[in-house]
């Protein structure tokens, strides 16, 4: 991922060179870091599996616990000891979410001196009932392909583009899309195709028993008849001269950046075809304006008209919400002497720490950047002062078509009032055809 972080800097900084040399503006773009800064990082990586206790430094141990965000992702646990004083601090890290595919549901951890906690989805609630995204993609696919059309699914390359691939593998297990079979599914990015290799390597200890036992069985729940995984330049462009109906996977996953943009260039004017958001879009991204009808785009400096079919996986998310937020804080048996609540914005790290306090009864806080807290007297050094910024509303702007289309509603409306007094029968049928058109497009 560094490598790839790196790399797509790299191009971006040489598209405002030379967007630079053909106008005035001489602004220097700076990268976060090089590719030689990543290779020097990864060569400090070191392997820790999860729940083994690692003596880091003198007077400091560590230990990894697994959270259920991504394959990998941890909580870390940092014993400290300093003279004759000891105390134990908990890292949430990305809390994940619950019956994920592939992976495991978070780990709690017993006891803490004090927590450090998440909160993106500190205010919220996802979709109780767990959704059928199986039957959801096997009827999209249906529809696009009995079309003539590809289902394009931007996808962020780890994790997200996993849970497809598990997905597919069931579709195409249990005949789920008929009249296509054997439909090629291409992952194309890098990045997603080495962390597929990942997944395939850490079966044992990642996986939860419902992938596990398909891996018990001779099944690769990630892997199928008909994947490619495409990794050259050429394979990439050669993906869109084949008109067969098919998947395309690729990043990145708002659209911002990667091969994805190439894969949109060559379908998002073509209407038989479906764009297929599963993951979160920032404000600002070109996977953003789509999902909030953009009319058209601009992709390498020249505008695409959207005419495929824009839909979005709802429901499927990595994060932990409220509740499993709050699940993951029962699990602290001994109370924690304070808890710090982080990674949200300020209104939900307030509102977060406030339900903690309400809760369990434990002092929260949801400090700033800066603040000092000192672990061996057990009170604040110093505590910051946050600027809040004030997020301001995008006016949006509403299409010709969509201006037609209130326009129909306010005709229609003078036209029902033009037929009051009519006869029953004839109201009774208007009224029918009416709610038979509130039906086809309520959504």
């Amino acid at each position: 991922m560094l490598r790839d972080s790196a790399h797509i800097q790299m191009q971006e900084a040489e598209w405002r060179y030379r967007k630079a040399q053909r106008s005035s503006k001489r602004e220097e773009y700076v990268l976060t870091y090089t590719m030689e800064d990543a290779e020097t990082a990864i060569k400090l990586l070191v392997h820790c599996p999860y729940d083994s206790l690692i003596e880091v430094a003198e007077g400091i141990k560590i230990r990894f616990t697994d959270v259920g965000h991504l394959l990998g992702s941890s909580a870390i646990e940092v014993f400290v000891t300093e003279g004759d004083i000891s105390k134990k601090i908990v890292f949430s890290g990305d809390l994940g979410n619950v019956n994920q595919p592939l992976i495991k549901d978070p780990a709690t951890i017993d006891e803490a001196d004090y927590v450090v906690i998440e909160s993106t989805y500190g205010d919220r609630f996802h979709e109780k009932s767990r959704l059928d995204y199986v039957s959801e993609l096997a009827t999209i696919l249906q529809e696009t392909f009995d079309k003539g059309g590809n289902v394009i699914i931007p996808s962020f390359a780890v994790g997200r583009t996993q849970e497809m691939l598990y997905f597919i593998r069931q579709i195409k297990a249990e005949g789920l899309v008929t009249g296509h079979d054997n439909f090629p599914v291409y992952v194309d990015s890098p990045l997603a195709v080495e962390a597929t290799g990942v997944f395939n390597k850490n079966v044992s200890e990642c996986f939860d028993e419902e992938a596990l036992s398909l891996v018990n069985k001779g099944i690769n729940p990630i892997s199928f008849r008909g994947l490619n995984l495409s990794i050259t330049s050429d394979e990439s462009k050669a993906i869109n001269f084949d008109s067969e109906p098919k998947v395309i996977i690729s990043a990145a996953g708002m659209c911002d950046a990667g091969r994805i943009r190439h894969h949109l260039k060559h379908n998002l004017w073509r209407e038989e075809c479906t764009i297929l958001f599963v993951g979160y879009q920032s404000v600002g991204t070109p996977g953003r304006a789509l999902i909030d009808g953009a009319e058209e785009i601009k992709l390498f400096g020249e505008a695409v008209e959207v005419r495929a079919k824009i839909l979005q996986l709802k429901g499927v998310s990595g994060h932990a919400d409220k509740e499993g937020l709050m699940n993951w804080m029962k699990g602290f048996k001994n109370r924690p002497q304070h808890v710090f609540v982080v990674h949200g914005d300020d209104d939900v790290t307030d509102k977060f720490a406030d339900v903690i306090e309400e809760e369990f009864g434990l002092l929260a806080y949801a400090p700033y950047s800066g603040t000092i807290f000192n672990l061996a007297t057990n009170e604040f050094e110093y505590e910051a002062e946050g600027v809040r910024v004030t997020k301001k509303e995008k006016k949006r702007t509403v299409s010709a078509v969509f201006e037609r289309l209130l326009a129909a509603g306010q005709r229609l409306l003078l036209v029902i009032q033009h037929n009051e007094g009519g006869a029953n029968k004839d109201l009774a049928k208007f009224a029918d055809q009416i709610n038979s058109l509130c039906d086809k497009w309520d959504r």
